[in-house]
């Protein structure tokens, strides 16, 4: 086998570096936070384009000041929210301002004062009908600022004199701001001109169109922490379980991310720790919270024989959570470590805020979810989309392999995070030692 080149191997590092900026941050500007790496971006945008194309169906456009990918959407729910920079989430009169001055951007001036922009967004309002909370009062302004803020953020909007923040000033400043108005026209990714109200947007976003059940499937492994057997049709697992082991090959030369497969679903591992907005293990109240309760449920509700289909066992995705479970771990948890780990105090004296967040972070971590119908049973499939595997195929029966009904699941990635400790014989290191070690179950 002849091994390849120092040159090959810099020029697939290149590509890769570049592919893995692209997946993380969809809008590059070249004068932006990554304006170092723009030039490999446009060095071997003809490569990326292809690869990204043939790979995901997303469409890459390169030009001499930016790089835009395209990426589609997963369906309701999947989406990777705005926030903040408290970390609060975006609200939907949040995207509606956001929407409303990318409408109102994409033919304004070059420059503009805070106060017209404003006005034209109210004017953008009325004109589709959308009523916003009023823009006039405190918490209005702090809504459209923190839309404007996004703006800045991704290079639309440039605060020449002042910031946009000024609007939220009790006396109302102004602010002179440049807008980059080719910016503001590919924001956006998703079909609006075919779509009928928001809710088609997100549906006609998700469907992969030729690539089929190969090109949905590819997403759902790069844009989530986890892909579980029950979230994909009989058509897709069918295309997973006869090709994974080549795309943990491909996904590995293309983003440096490594494959982990197991019985209950496969995920994509990212050792740089790089390609994600999301992180468990993670600082703050929030984050230690969810890391606990996650192992306590996991101790609590793990299966006693969870297995294949294949190897004549029964296949367990999720177990139903007993109602009131949770908040009795969060209590346990905030008694035994809340006060000496210097956990917020809001959160400390408002256990419904805290589950709220903590179950927040593990939906978003696919380690819980809520019970209902999933992707195997034909929920949110575009119209007309293959959904069987082929005539004689057999694909792994996921019925019944988490509960239905109402109330909370804990999915199986969870057991991920959950450890025991296991002690080696001596003889397996050394006559006197005694090894310990945390595996993930």
């Amino acid at each position: 086998m002849t091994l390849p080149s120092t040159h090959d191997v810099a020029l697939a590092a290149e590509r890769r570096t570049a592919a893995r900026l692209l997946l993380a941050h969809p809008l590059v500007a070249s004068d932006g936070p990554h304006a170092d790496l723009f030039p490999l971006i446009r060095r071997h945008a003809d490569w990326l384009g292809k690869r990204f194309q043939q790979v995901l169906g997303y469409r890459l456009l390169v030009d001499s000041s930016y790089a835009r990918l395209f990426k589609a959407g997963l369906g309701a729910g999947s989406g990777h929210r705005l926030e903040r920079s408290t970390g609060t989430p975006f609200t939907p009169q949040t995207y509606a301002c956001l929407a409303l001055a990318l409408s109102v951007l994409v033919t304004a001036p070059e420059q503009m004062l805070l106060s017209h922009l404003v006005a034209d967004i109210r004017a953008a309002s009325a004109d589709a009908g959308i009523e916003l909370e009023g823009t006039g009062r405190a918490a209005g302004k702090r809504t459209l600022v923190a839309a404007l803020r996004q703006l800045v953020d991704w290079g639309v909007l440039i605060e020449t004199e002042g910031q946009v923040a000024a609007l939220a000033q009790e006396a109302g400043g102004e602010a002179l701001i440049t807008i980059d108005r080719e910016l503001a026209r590919v924001v956006v990714a998703g079909p609006l001109s075919q779509a009928r109200n928001g809710a088609d947007v997100v549906r006609r976003a998700a469907d992969p169109g030729f690539g089929g059940p190969r090109t949905y499937v590819r997403r759902m492994l790069v844009e989530t922490p986890v892909v579980h057997l029950d979230e994909l049709t009989d058509a897709e697992r069918d295309w997973l379980r006869t090709r994974q082991r080549r795309e943990a090959q491909a996904f590995s030369e293309l983003l440096g991310l490594e494959m982990e497969i197991r019985a209950e679903g496969v995920a994509l591992v990212d050792p740089e720790e790089e390609l994600t907005d999301l992180h468990l293990p993670g600082t703050g109240t929030v984050a230690q919270a969810a890391l606990l309760l996650a192992e306590r449920l996991v101790e609590r509700l793990r299966p006693e024989e969870p297995g294949h289909p294949a190897t004549g066992g029964t296949l367990i995705i999720g177990v139903a959570v007993p109602d009131g479970l949770v908040d009795e771990v969060l209590a346990e948890l905030i008694t035994e470590y809340g006060q000496r780990s210097n956990w917020q105090r809001g959160y400390l004296e408002d256990l419904p805020s805290l589950r709220e967040a903590v179950l927040d972070l593990l939906v978003r971590m696919r380690l819980m979810a809520r019970a209902g119908r999933l992707r195997a049973e034909g929920e949110g499939l575009p119209e007309g989309y293959v959904e069987e595997a082929s005539e004689g195929r057999t694909v792994t029966d996921v019925h019944g392999a988490r509960p239905g009904g109402d109330g909370w699941v804990l999915l199986a990635a969870a057991a991920r995070y959950a450890t025991q400790v296991m002690v080696r014989p001596a003889t397996a290191v050394g006559k006197d030692t005694d090894v310990q070690e945390e595996l993930p179950l």
